[in-house]
C-alpha cells in the first residue's frame, strides 16, 4: 500500500491484517515505484497524491513494464476526469476519500477473486493436489493439515511452478516488507511440507532454492 497519510495507513493496514493479509506500507512515490516493480504482490493500493512521485506516473510506468499486478487507486480527488485518467493508465478499480473501510475491503476482495479466477484453481502432480483458492492440499485423496505459513509458502511455489524460487524470494513474499525476515525459517517450512506432502513434490536445489515441477 502506498499512502502518505500515516493515520489512514494504520487504519487500512489493521483492517487488512484482520482479514489475514500481509501488508507492506510505503509513504512516498519513489519507494512505491521501486517495490511495485520488484516485489511479487497480489494487489497494490495506490494513492495518486504521493510525495516525490505521483501515483499516476508510477502506474503508467508499471503497465509499460508489463506489470499486471492489480492496482486499486486511492485518492482524495473527486473529479471524474482523474478517475478516468487512472483507469486509462491501467488501474483495476478506484475508491475516493473519504470512504467506508468495509467498501475498501470489499473492493480488495473482489480484485483478489478476479485475479485468482484467471489462474487455474487446482494444481495436480502425481498423488498430490492443491487448491490454491481454498489453500487445501490432498495426497492420495486425503486432506493434509497445513499451517497458514505452510499454505503461503506452498501457494507461492505452486503459482511459480516450473521456476526456481530462492529462499529470499519466498521470505519476501510471506513476510511484510518491514517485518524481521529470516530466510532460514523458510527451510523449516519446506522441510515440514516435504514431510507432509512427500519429498518428491518440492525439489530442493542446494544453495539456490526450491522448485515444484509444472503439472
Amino acid at each position: 500500500m502506498a499512502e502518505d497519510d500515516a493515520a489512514l495507513c494504520d487504519q487500512i493496514r489493521q483492517a487488512l491484517t484482520q482479514e489475514g493479509r500481509v501488508v507492506d506500507v510505503v509513504q512516498d512515490g519513489e519507494e512505491a515505484a521501486f517495490l511495485g516493480s520488484t516485489e511479487p504482490y497480489d494487489l497494490i493500493i495506490l494513492d495518486l497524491g504521493l510525495p516525490k512521485r505521483d501515483g499516476l506516473s508510477i502506474l503508467r510506468e508499471w503497465r509499460a513494464e508489463k506489470n499486471t499486478i492489480p492496482v486499486l487507486i486511492l485518492t482524495a480527488r473527486d473529479g471524474w476526469s482523474q478517475r478516468v485518467d487512472g483507469l486509462d493508465a491501467g488501474a483495476d478499480d478506484y475508491i475516493v476519500k473519504p470512504f467506508h473501510m468495509a467498501e475498501l475491503l470489499a473492493r480488495v476482495r473482489a480484485l483478489l477473486r478476479r485475479r485468482m479466477s484467471q489462474q487455474s484453481a487446482v494444481f495436480e502432480i502425481g498423488a498430490f493436489s492443491f487448491d490454491t483458492r481454498m489453500g487445501r492440499a490432498l495426497v492420495n485423496g486425503i486432506a493434509v493439515d497445513l499451517t497458514a505459513q505452510e499454505v503461503a509458502v506452498l501457494t507461492y511455489l505452486v503459482n511459480q511452478a516450473g521456476r526456481l524460487v530462492s529462499r529470499t524470494e519466498l521470505s519476501e513474499h510471506i513476510y511484510a516488507y518491514d517485518d524481521d525476515r529470516d530466510s532460514n525459517t523458510i527451510a523449516v517450512f519446506i522441510a515440514r511440507l516435504r514431510k507432509k506432502l512427500g519429498a518428491e513434490v518440492i525439489q530442493t536445489i542446494r544453495g539456490r532454492g526450491y522448485k515444484i515441477d509444472q503439472a
